[in-house]
């Protein structure tokens, strides 16, 4: 019986004794083997130019610690809420086995070209946090873009490579946020976006997808939208991800207003995102005040450690927060802006001043706006607003950040407690901090700014580890073997999905094998799983396998980059009623430009419909009724909207 056969007839029966069975632990048994260490990434490049630095001071308790870094350049803004620690010096690791083949992503050119006379150093150097009496730590470096852009209804542009800087990065940002506001939400567009992806996240999943980023997770609010992407070798170590939404437009009815939120767990740590658009005009901060302290209230997440935003080791806030300019005139703003004065605005800022007074801002961070106001302006020029309202400029586009207060540590407390915070120490530094004037097809210039958050790891293995052979050539080659941690939640419904390098989201597969537990797998160390020739690829390239779990809804397990290369017989020896699951891309390229738009647009909708109506435990929906696997899956996800996470399996 087919997949999909069986699922249909024991997804009601089935279903929660199989949760219950995953739910026990393997056999302590199963890790009797040393296990790999976590790979590590190639050598970072230098400091990011143009960057800057203020180093917060520490408390009274640990001035005697030593700087994180003897080399810190003064242009970089760096806040360190942690206890003390020394700094040992940089371990370098081997080279990463999750390295991908050169010739597979495409690499962005450095921040700035390296000197002449620097070492060769092929592989990350990593910090390494500890003292004499606890055990080595290394602090991971981990790089995040965050942007932010109300794009007032319009359509995206066709290239946002200088927006995420893929032409000027170094290939090291870890993940990348993106936060929208005013997305097109009206009635028929959104009826569209439901049913297919919705352009803007098209865009963006197609411009990162090239560079090896994989779409973490989506929420989407009416006019807002979250998109979290990551390096997909870090989707192990990204658990615990929720997302969250919370309506404050119109005394919460509507959701024109308020905020999109994604926490996860990053190698231990936990972090939360939260997209905001509270309410317009100048008279209204107190309104903007009371509406974020409302959404921090009503958005909990499911999970022990931080139920509520603050909760989290760090947060990002960001959005359009539609902070004015006060007391000053419409003469005197633009005066400044001209002349380049900007700090003068600075003072009379409404966020700025809520920050020395409201108790809800304790803790948030922000960068010095360095940057012309990012609104108002007349869509498609560089010039402020000339219509007959004449807003004034202001800062309305903001990114703050917020580390959680660690305990201090009292001064009578032993040697080996007063470092028992370091595992819980995260740091935040700012590279940058910018806009960017050259898009004009909204009343608002996107802003974005990059950070690094240097943290020791504390999920550093992840759940399943699996390993194949470095290429398939043959038939007998396409077998997969991975162990399970023994306190991973193992399901029946959990697959492991076969993906091309620089696939865009976990259900872009080429094809896929369930990872189902039967009764014996208790007793076993590792476990196999067999691709069959049917549903292998014909095409040659570099892929990679990935298992998603069920239960916690993501990938916990990838492998290297891997090359398959099967014989040409294997492909040409297929039976016809094989083959037909098997369309070249070519051919799919032929049939697509013979038909009509109207055609599209109805094949585009009696697919959704059979996704709609297919068991929800399947880890996608096929186009075609056959059970193979091998069919392709869409381009993209539906952003997920304005519904609450549970545990059961994912509606494809």
């Amino acid at each position: 019986m087919d997949p999909e056969q069986q699922i249909q007839s024991q997804c009601q029966t089935n279903d929660l004794a199989s949760s219950a069975q995953a739910e026990g632990p393997a056999d302590p048994s199963s890790t009797s083997s040393p296990a790999p260490a976590r790979p590590r990434r190639p050598q970072r490049s230098p400091r990011v130019e143009g960057s800057f630095e203020v180093s917060e001071l520490r408390p009274p308790e640990s001035a005697e610690a030593q700087p994180l870094s003897s080399s810190s350049q003064p242009s970089e803004l760096s806040v360190d809420h942690g206890h003390e620690h020394k700094l040992l010096g940089h371990a370098a690791v081997s080279r990463s086995h999750m390295a991908m083949r050169a010739a597979s992503l495409p690499q962005t050119p450095s921040y700035r070209p390296p000197l002449s006379d620097a070492p060769l150093q092929p592989q990350r150097a990593l910090s390494v946090a500890g003292t004499a009496d606890t055990q080595t730590q290394l602090l991971e470096d981990f790089r995040v873009h965050i942007i932010t852009w109300n794009v007032g209804s319009a359509m995206p542009p066709e290239d946002i490579t200088s927006l995420l800087g893929l032409n000027v990065g170094d290939g090291n940002t870890d993940m990348y946020i993106i936060g929208l506001q005013e997305v097109n939400s009206m009635i028929n567009k959104r009826l569209k976006d439901v049913l297919f992806t919705d352009q803007w996240s098209e865009v963006c999943i197609d411009a990162l997808s090239p560079f090896g980023y994989v779409l973490v997770t989506s929420q989407r609010m009416q006019g807002m939208l979250l998109l979290v992407f990551s390096k997909y070798f870090h989707l192990p170590f990204l658990r615990g991800i929720q997302t969250q939404t919370t309506r404050t437009g119109l005394g919460g009815i509507w959701g024109n207003k308020g905020g999109v939120s994604a926490r996860m767990n990053v190698f231990g740590h936990s972090i939360c995102f939260l997209n905001c658009h509270l309410p317009a005009h100048m008279e209204n901060s107190d309104q903007r005040m009371e509406d974020f302290e409302s959404i921090l209230q009503q958005q909990q997440f499911e999970v022990q450690a931080a139920t509520g935003v603050l909760d989290h080791d760090v947060v990002f806030w960001f959005g359009d927060l539609n902070f004015r300019i006060e007391d000053l005139d419409m003469q005197v703003v633009k005066a400044a802006i001209d002349s380049n004065k900007l700090s003068t605005l600075w003072e009379k800022d409404q966020l700025n001043i809520a920050k020395d007074s409201e108790t809800v801002l304790e803790g948030f961070h922000e960068g010095p706006l360095k940057f012309p106001p990012t609104y108002k302006f007349d869509v498609g020029t560089d010039t402020y607003d000339t219509s007959g309202k004449k807003r004034k400029p202001a800062w309305t586009d903001r990114i703050l950040w917020r580390l959680r207060p660690m305990a201090p540590v009292s001064t009578s407390a032993s040697k080996r407690s007063s470092f028992s915070g370091l595992s819980s120490r995260t740091s935040v530094s700012q590279h940058f901090y910018r806009s960017h004037t050259e898009y004009t097809i909204s009343d608002h210039k996107p802003v974005s700014s990059m950070f690094t958050l240097q943290f020791p790891c504390k999920a550093d293995m992840p759940l399943v580890m699996l390993s194949v052979e470095d290429e398939w050539r043959e038939v007998s080659d396409a077998v997969a073997k991975f162990k399970v941690a023994p306190n991973f939640p193992r399901s029946s419904w959990d697959w492991i999905g076969l993906y091309k390098v620089g696939f865009k989201h976990h259900k872009d597969y080429v094809t896929y094998v369930w990872a189902k537990q039967e009764e014996s797998d208790f007793l076993r160390q590792e476990h196999e799983v067999i691709f069959t020739e049917e549903e292998l690829p014909k095409d040659s390239g570099d892929f990679i396998l990935g298992y998603y779990s069920n239960n916690m809804s993501s990938i916990v397990g990838v492998t290297e980059p891997f090359q398959i290369q099967l014989p040409v017989s294997s492909a040409a020896g297929l039976s016809p009623s094989d083959s037909s699951d098997f369309t070249s891309d070519d051919e799919l390229k032929k049939s697509d430009s013979c038909d009509s738009e109207e055609q599209q647009s109805s094949s585009w909708s009696s697919r959704r419909a059979r996704e709609l109506t297919a068991d929800p435990h399947e880890p996608h929906a096929k186009l075609s009724s056959a059970p193979s696997s091998s069919s392709r899956s869409s381009d993209a996800p539906v952003a997920a909207e304005d519904t609450s996470n549970s545990a059961q399996p994912e509606e494809p």
